[in-house]
């Protein structure tokens, strides 16, 4: 069966390749996973480009898993070589745009859910969600199809790690600060400069240490990356913007953070979101020690994805390497497609059939 499954996935990964897939533009892929589970006899649902269904002897009194992928792309960069729309198959890499960034993820996924679909006597229930708009943090992706999801217990995130364990992700919040003083002509005692009242507050973010300290991460990061202030030279500045980029950590929530930071400095402080939230999963929880007993590492990634939207314990991992993400000529191999099913497949039977 693994191996019809193996087979099955490459040829489904070739179609979604073939289709353009940028975010916000996904409804053709939409179309084509729709239509793959369907000729299984598989009822689905959709909610704009997002599809998700069940396992076929679903059971309310159950806690349910959430297997997770993404089927939307960036745009291919200038240094492209190749067709990014041709599923070429060279030397046991199958090459085209997703190929690495999720399809190999999201079509092992796929073929993990239907190793399981009829089984019986599960101890949990499966969700299989392939969702939109995760490159661009979009809200018509992941996000809005949650609630229609039903109470989820723990998740699988497939984005491509190699096949080991991210069991924390770093949350984002992108902060925009403004500082208030008056205008007044320079060569004059006139004025309240912004700038230097700024000044102030940029100090406290350069050197506020948190007092919690991430196990996974260590400590959370806060860096100022943008000042604007001043029109002319001999203008005393009334207002200075800055903006500060916080790599929120497990140890801490984003409202936590963002409270502490409100406490401490005198500037007007807006989060522009505070959706991206830090995620993490106990190292001794059963998917995790599944993983690890299959030769899995654990470590904690510092990218974002649609794991930054659940608030459940969660596990990024799958088959492909990162550093290949959104690089020119992407690939995927073919046999990390195999091992991937493989080991999604041993690293939930332990866990969802209560052995």
């Amino acid at each position: 069966m693994i191996e019809q499954l193996q087979k099955e996935s490459l040829e489904l990964l070739k179609r979604l390749i073939s289709i353009s897939s940028f975010s916000k533009e996904e409804d053709k892929t939409a179309d084509t996973i729709e239509q793959f589970l369907q000729e299984r006899n598989i009822k689905t649902h959709r909610k704009l480009n997002n599809i998700w269904a069940y396992n076929l002897h679903f059971d309310a009194a159950k806690p349910t898993v959430l297997l997770n992928s993404h089927h939307d792309t960036v745009k291919p960069n200038s240094g492209y070589t190749r067709d990014p729309f041709s599923p070429d198959v060279e030397e046991g890499r199958l090459y085209g745009l997703g190929s690495n960034d999720a399809g190999g993820c999201l079509v092992s996924l796929i073929a993990t859910f239907l190793y399981f679909y009829d089984q019986k006597d599960l101890s949990y229930n499966l969700c299989l969600a392939t969702t939109a708009e995760e490159e661009i943090s979009g809200n018509d992706g992941l996000e809005c199809v949650l609630p229609d999801l039903g109470l989820l217990e723990f998740a699988i995130v497939g984005e491509p790690t190699q096949m080991n364990l991210a069991i924390a992700e770093r949350g984002l919040l992108v902060l925009d600060c403004t500082v208030h003083g008056k205008a007044g002509h320079a060569a004059r005692e006139e004025g309240d400069n912004a700038i230097y009242k700024a000044l102030k507050d940029i100090d406290w973010f350069r050197h506020y240490r948190f007092s919690k300290v991430s196990e996974v991460f260590g400590p959370l990061k806060m860096s100022v990356t943008i000042i604007n202030a001043g029109s002319q030279h001999n203008v005393v500045p009334a207002v200075c913007t800055f903006t500060v980029d916080v790599r929120v950590t497990d140890a801490y929530t984003n409202e936590e953070v963002l409270k502490i930071i409100r406490t401490n400095v005198d500037c007007e402080v807006k989060p522009r979101s505070i959706r991206l939230k830090p995620s993490s999963i106990d190292k001794g929880h059963p998917l995790v020690q599944s993983g690890i007993a299959l030769g899995r590492t654990t470590y904690g990634s510092p990218t974002t994805s649609d794991q930054a939207l659940l608030s459940i314990p969660s596990v990024k991992v799958g088959p492909g390497d990162s550093a290949r993400s959104h690089m020119a000529d992407e690939y995927v191999f073919v046999e990390e497609i195999s091992e991937g099913i493989k080991l999604y497949i041993e690293m939930l039977k332990p866990v969802i059939n209560g052995k």
